[in-house]
């Protein structure tokens, strides 16, 4: 079911493409149980895509304030959205371990659920593509495009050596050597009986 490479494979060739239309638009998980996973993979990396580029609109020069307190919204927004998906790929994997038995509850614990190691190779999908963009620059001053280079080859690896390990922590989830649990975020600056910047905040007249 789960395949870093896969996984790689899906947010390259869907981050050239949503860089190449104006909307990314929704993704629909097809029905076949392998193709839904990446469905939901596709999701959570969209949610990352939409979080990137909300964010430099925040850091643009001439945003005034009222534009910068809309773009703030819409990340808490759409950061809580990425941080529910990559919940919903754990419990998936939870799911489709169960039905085989797995994981040993005997196992030693890892750290760092899959659907976590996902959202950083999400990020790290997103930092090869604008790095790669940056080295091949015309216009760059001199040094930009050989430094990029560094940075991209770095990137490449990082994410190399990531993937590796969420492959190792499957295949040893699917054996029993070790197990993973869902770590729930428990985000409270969107909850309104949580945060108290709005349930301390006097009710207007």
């Amino acid at each position: 079911m789960l395949s870093a490479r896969a996984i790689v494979d899906l947010h390259d060739q869907r981050t050239r493409a949503w860089h190449h239309t104006p909307e990314p638009g929704g993704v629909t998980p097809p029905a076949d149980t392998e193709a839904a996973w990446l469905g939901l993979v596709a999701r959570q990396h969209q949610a990352n895509f939409d979080l990137w580029h909300i964010e430099d609109e925040a850091r643009t020069p001439d945003a005034s304030c009222e534009q910068i307190a809309g773009v703030k919204r819409r990340i808490d927004t759409t950061n809580q959205r990425r941080n529910d998906l990559a919940e919903e790929l754990d419990r998936a994997l939870l799911n489709y371990l169960a039905s085989k038995g797995r994981p040993n509850p005997e196992a030693p614990l890892h750290s760092e659920s899959p659907g976590l190691i996902i959202d950083r190779l999400s990020i790290l999908g997103l930092k090869v593509y604008h790095t790669r963009e940056e080295a091949q620059r015309t216009d760059a001053p001199e040094g930009h495009t050989e430094r990029n280079r560094q940075r991209f080859a770095v990137l490449e690896e990082q994410r190399a050596d990531l993937a590796a390990c969420l492959d190792a922590l499957w295949q040893e989830a699917l054996s029993g050597t070790r197990r993973f649990k869902l770590y729930r975020q428990m985000k409270m600056y969107n909850d309104p009986d949580l945060n108290p910047a709005i349930y301390r905040k006097p009710a207007k007249e």
